[in-house]
């Protein structure tokens, strides 16, 4: 019951996602009265559907600590659906703040994380880049930061396919010695674990676009202004095409003639293809789909949610946390005994 053209886009998102998933089988919660009607009208999802009547729908711009407390809401159903194991995720179009509010709460997180975080994809020049946290922490300390690492080496192999991702830590400065304390602590951690064959070092704003490593990995603050202000660049480009080439009757015939290219363009760039920001660390998977999308964005995130899925992720997840050691909170670079040259580390819990 959640977007901007809910529940119509989810159900049409639905019977996009039968065709590509059709031995798959969802758990529709909200108004059974319109739900049946939509499905009446898109029978390919039909066939996969089960309907949950739920009275209740959380509103968009409802606090989280209000939406906590609304137990019959299609949301919270759904989540409890997940953490009662009787779905495998879930994925939603709603209240940002809610759903991350009540996945951590009733889904919660995985043995050894220590916090969840929101991970995406985007385009670069050299192919889809994970980019994570994307603000569901606004704060981190180096603990944090490793975890998100070992987060998006298994999302970019399980999602994007890659066998061995790139990672790098977003900074100031590309410099070993640039950066904040927890950042270069979190550096000599990630040198000296499994990932260190990945582990590209620090990169620089400019990285994200040009495709540096595969992986992005920053604090929510951080993540969530570079990903507002790619959105809000994408947004400027497009403009800025539509008035030089409606500027005069020479741009349009040059918009002809360049129509292939930039359709091209179009679709490489087109926001529903990257649709459906993971949190990742929970024990469940949870897919958020931007409010604003239509029916084929919501079958990517359907589609981003299932190779999760099928692919094992939270599995592998626990594979990755025992293979490395994560700096305990309050320690310090100058703390107790030392791992080689980095700082003081214990094994994850």
């Amino acid at each position: 019951m959640g977007g901007d053209g809910a529940p119509e886009i989810v159900v049409a998102g639905l019977a996009l996602a039968a065709e590509r998933h059709p031995s798959a089988r969802f758990l529709l919660f909200g108004d059974e009265t319109r739900l049946g009607q939509l499905l009446r009208r898109y029978r390919r999802a039909a066939a996969l559907c089960a309907v949950r009547h739920t009275p209740e729908a959380i509103a968009g711009d409802m606090k989280p600590t209000a939406a906590l407390r609304l137990r019959r809401a299609s949301m919270r159903l759904a989540i409890d659906a997940v953490a009662g194991g009787e779905a495998a995720g879930v994925v939603s179009a709603g209240n940002t703040g809610a759903l991350l509010a009540l996945a951590k709460i009733v889904i919660k997180t995985l043995p050894g994380i220590d916090r969840p975080a929101m991970a995406a994809i985007g385009p670069s020049e050299r192919g889809d880049v994970v980019m994570l946290d994307l603000g569901a922490n606004v704060a981190c300390d180096a603990r944090n930061l490793v975890e998100f690492a070992v987060m998006g080496d298994v999302f970019a192999r399980t999602v994007l396919g890659l066998t061995g991702p790139t990672i790098g830590l977003l900074n100031v400065g590309s410099e070993e010695m640039k950066g904040d304390e927890r950042v270069r602590q979190a550096a000599d951690v990630l040198r000296e674990s499994y990932l260190a064959p990945q582990f590209h070092g620090f990169v620089e704003g400019h990285d994200i676009a040009a495709g540096t490593t595969d992986v992005i990995v920053t604090d929510g603050f951080t993540g969530n202004v570079a990903l507002k202000t790619f959105e809000g660049t994408g947004k400027l480009v497009r403009g800025l095409l539509r008035q030089v080439f409606s500027s005069s009757w020479s741009a349009r015939l040059g918009y002809l003639l360049a129509r292939p290219g930039l359709d091209r363009l179009r679709e490489w760039m087109d926001p529903r293809r990257y649709n459906g920001a993971v949190m990742l660390g929970l024990s469940g998977v949870v897919v958020k789909s931007h409010g604003g999308t239509d029916a084929a964005g919501f079958a990517h995130a359907v589609d981003v949610a299932m190779d999760m899925v099928e692919h094992r992720f939270n599995d592998r997840m626990r594979e990755g946390l025992s293979r490395i050691m994560v700096p305990q909170p309050g320690m310090g670079p100058a703390d107790g005994p030392r791992n080689g040259h980095g700082p003081r580390l214990a094994a994850a819990r």
